[in-house]
């Protein structure tokens, strides 16, 4: 595996994303309506590899080779979509996720126990 850059941040990513779009002259189809299905449909390809896993043999899922390569290529296609959709809604990822687990943490205090 390679070593991840450290200077990479998620504006670098949506920028060569949408970069990578444009040259292929692909904006017209990057609708929400479209990057939204697509994001469901990737997200449903990485539920597909943990499907029939029972709990312990998909926290080491990543122990295989072969399926830790599927694994990494379907959460980047989910981020990926994510990313173009942040974009093209003009939402900011990180602030929104904040602002979530602040809510959560209003929400779910951590007395709040699941039974």
């Amino acid at each position: 595996m390679t070593e991840p850059d450290l200077d990479l941040d998620l504006a670098t990513l949506q920028r060569r994303l949408a970069d990578f779009a444009a040259a292929r002259d692909w904006q017209r189809y990057h609708t929400p309506k479209n990057l939204v299905a697509a994001l469901s449909v990737e997200a449903s390809e990485l539920v597909e590899i943990f499907q029939w896993l029972t709990p312990e043999e998909s926290a080491r899922v990543m122990e295989d080779a072969e399926t830790a390569h599927r694994v990494r290529d379907e959460v980047a296609d989910v981020l990926a979509y994510l990313l173009q959709l942040c974009e093209v809604l003009g939402v900011d990822a990180l602030a929104a996720l904040d602002a979530k687990i602040d809510r959560n943490e209003r929400r779910f205090p951590p007395d709040m126990r699941v039974e």
